[in-house]
Parts: structure tokens; C-alpha cells; sequence
């Protein structure tokens, strides 16, 4: 195993980057509609956003 501030892995040995998540608001995904659909690995979701201003995903 190789020490991990090694800037060369060991062959045979993968290095991962950290990539932090994106913060996006809700209203640049949901625009002025209330929901949004979202195709994810060929299923389709619904993002919407409800009176009492909170967000439900389904499927």
C-alpha cells in the first residue's frame, strides 16, 4: 500500500480526487414553475416544491 501524499500511486493502485458538491438554489432549478423533472440513470423524477415551501422528490 502506498502512503497516500504519495503523488505517485503504486501500480496497480488508483488515486480518487475529492470534488466537493455544487450548492445550487432550488430556484435555478425550479424556475418559476413549482416542479422540475429529472432524468437520472433512464428513470424520470419529479422535484417539487409545495405550498408550505418545502422540496419532495419522487419517483
Amino acid at each position: 500500500m502506498s502512503n497516500s501524499k504519495d503523488p505517485h500511486p503504486a501500480a496497480g493502485e488508483t488515486r480518487t480526487t475529492f470534488v466537493p458538491p455544487r450548492h445550487i438554489e432550488s430556484d435555478e432549478l425550479l424556475g418559476d414553475s413549482n416542479q422540475v423533472f429529472i432524468l437520472h440513470a433512464g428513470q424520470m423524477y419529479t422535484l417539487r416544491r409545495t405550498r408550505e415551501n418545502k422540496l419532495i422528490l419522487t419517483k
